[in-house]
């Protein structure tokens, strides 16, 4: 991909320029911008075509950067997405520009030779327009390859300022590292079972060689909870999944909840185990 300028300042004389997009040597792509040869553009092409065509200090953005990061598929029909300085006026057809009064070299830079907003900027920037479970999927996606951490996402997010999107983002942060106190947990939980037709269950017991949360012995029903953040280790992972399986070897139904869905799902959580509970009185019947 190259620029009309870039050619001339090569010493290309123009009328070479022109006889090369005559025979096919250049097509353009934008006004001014072109690709090399008669081969099909390929996604990083048009988005490098894009950011050219837009001038100096633009930077390929939202769900077109979401896509060069790997964060997000491409969304067909989304047109490509560039963000400029404020001071830009610029229209390009094909491109769907936005203009940021504050874009600096912290909120810049380049992957596969495309300059392209920074994976917390990219974020920040699809907080905008996601709701909160394709948002999760993202911020999820972006910590599995590596390119940010949620706890450096969220530390980014306290020295940025003003944007759309940033509320949003700390709020779906703050859903993923909340945790309930012990009293909070039972006074959210309880009624719940008593709604389910369940009597109150047994609490901090130890079964199978395991401390439990809420144990129904008639039933053989144990229910955890977890106070979920993004980050849990391999070995709390590996705990909770002997643990389960451990009851699950004992004959009993292990069920678990983050403290988040008890706390905002609850609708979800009194289904389950309503379900749960129903299918084992059956069983033990």
């Amino acid at each position: 991909m190259v620029s009309a300028s870039q050619l001339l300042e090569l010493g290309l004389p123009r009328s070479l320029v022109r006889s090369w997009l005559a025979t096919g040597r250049l097509r353009p792509v934008h006004r001014g911008v072109y690709a090399l040869g008669p081969q099909p553009l390929t996604d990083h092409g048009l988005w490098m075509a894009a950011v050219i065509a837009c001038g100096q200090r633009s930077a390929l953005s939202h769900t077109s950067a979401a896509a060069l990061w790997r964060i997000r598929p491409a969304q067909p029909g989304a047109g490509v997405h560039v963000t400029v300085p404020g001071d830009v006026a610029r229209k390009v057809n094909g491109i769907k520009v936005h203009r940021r009064t504050h874009i600096g070299g912290k909120d810049i830079t380049r992957r596969h030779s495309v300059p392209v907003t920074t994976p917390l900027c990219t974020i920040v920037d699809l907080a905008s327009t996601l709701e909160r479970g394709p948002l999760e999927r993202v911020i999820n996606q972006a910590d599995t390859l590596n390119l940010i951490t949620p706890d450096r996402l969220r530390a980014g997010l306290e020295k940025m300022g003003a944007r759309p999107g940033l509320s949003h983002l700390r709020r779906t942060l703050d859903r993923r590292r909340f945790r309930l106190t012990r009293s909070e947990l039972e006074r959210i939980f309880l009624p719940l079972v008593k709604r389910v037709g369940l009597p109150l269950p047994l609490t901090k017991l130890c079964v199978n060689n395991f401390e439990v949360d809420f144990f129904w012995p008639d039933l053989g029903l144990v229910i955890e909870t977890d106070g979920l953040t993004y980050h849990r280790t391999p070995a709390q992972q590996a705990a909770d999944r002997i643990r389960d399986q451990t009851h699950t070897a004992a004959g009993m139904t292990p069920l678990r909840f983050t403290h988040e869905q008890i706390a905002f799902e609850g609708d979800y959580v009194e289904g389950i185990v309503r379900a749960v509970a129903a299918r084992l009185g059956r069983a033990r019947a």
